[in-house]
């Protein structure tokens, strides 16, 4: 109890011994795995009084946990070490990290109890270490990618027909995802089951050449273009195109990139947010918005949950807007309360 209790509070007080232990460990495997990747360093944004400073990085530039270097050791382990191990090492790796990084699990663990409301210090233990072990055994997975230990992604489709039916029609489509397990793979797996190209919408991470490494590793999976964007207003503008061309884009609902609006929006029974830019574009080109999301149930096996498509008028008022916006908070909601510990709201 304990040990659990400490996960939840993210602190040692009677066991600097498991402490030392833990973090000699971490040392050790970030080789295999590393901490910190473009999809989990911005989340949602709510009111500043609840949002809690995440101080992952402890060193700047090319060591930086989210940096070239250990992004490149942790494809090196994907990618060449034995298969049993890739798969069997990952979840360790992720509890191994958990314990190591205090603010870490701060912060899964706020997440966590706002997604499905308090429980005991086991309970929030267990909780934490398996969003963790879900995060490395992802991020393994896409890393792999091309190689030996590499697996094409098998999912479940929930809801397929509702998906079906509106790409059907052949006109643009924006799935409105979030960084849950396996979110990187919808694409590719829409890609291949419906003969689609999907374009995925990423904030640009901080460090270009670590950025340019994962995306390799996307594309790799076939059927997905990669569209970065800043605080520029005309990095919009291909996506428009896109659409009206009858493309499908997948954006991000969890997390507000810089330079882009939120609309406020009632999340888990408390004020928050979710970013404009999507509402907008179907707004402006007719395309509906269908929230898409994805829990991981085994090695490179994924399930799918399509919920019903969101509509914008082109002449939609703040209040239809307003409303389009909790209708994605919602899905949004329910999915990650149903299945909290396959979110991965890490933060800055």
């Amino acid at each position: 109890m304990q040990f659990a209790k400490s996960l939840c509070e993210v602190r040692f007080v009677e066991q600097p011994r498991v402490e030392r232990s833990a973090r000699a460990l971490v040392c050790g495997v970030r080789a295999l795995l590393g901490m910190a990747s473009p999809w989990h360093l911005n989340t949602l944004r709510v009111p500043q009084a609840s949002r809690a400073p995440l101080r992952i990085r402890r060193t700047q530039g090319r060591l930086a946990l989210d940096g070239i270097f250990w992004r490149r050791m942790a494809q090196f382990g994907a990618r060449r070490a034995p298969g049993w191990f890739v798969r069997a090492a990952p979840p360790i790796v992720g509890v191994a990290i958990a314990i190591a990084a205090p603010d870490a699990r701060r912060r899964i663990a706020r997440e966590l109890e706002r997604a499905r409301g308090p429980v005991s210090a086991a309970r929030c233990a267990i909780d934490v270490a398996c969003t963790f072990a879900n995060f490395a055994s992802c991020l393994t997975e896409v890393l792999s990618t091309g190689s030996k230990n590499g697996k094409a992604a098998q999912a479940i489709v929930h809801g397929d027909p509702r998906l079906q039916s509106v790409l059907a029609a052949r006109r643009g489509v924006i799935f409105a995802t979030a960084h849950t397990a396996g979110w990187e793979r919808i694409g590719p797996l829409v890609a291949s089951k419906l003969d689609l190209a999907v374009t995925l919408v990423m904030q640009r991470e901080r460090d270009a050449s670590a950025r340019e490494l994962n995306d390799s590793r996307r594309r790799a999976q076939g059927g997905l273009n990669i569209v970065h964007m800043g605080g520029n207003p005309l990095d919009s503008l291909p996506l428009l195109r896109q659409l009206r061309e009858g493309g499908v884009l997948a954006m991000q609902i969890d997390r507000v990139p810089s330079g882009m609006r939120a609309r406020a929006v009632t999340l888990f029974g408390r004020p928050g947010g979710i970013p404009e830019g999507p509402l907008r574009l179907a707004q402006l080109t007719g395309a509906p918005i269908i929230p898409v999301f994805s829990a991981r149930t085994g090695h490179c096996s994924y399930a799918v949950y399509v919920r019903q498509p969101v509509f914008v008028s082109r002449g939609a008022d703040e209040r239809e807007l307003a409303a389009a916006a909790q209708r994605l908070a919602d899905a949004f909601g329910e999915f990650v309360s149903a299945h909290p510990t396959q979110w991965f709201p890490f933060d800055r």
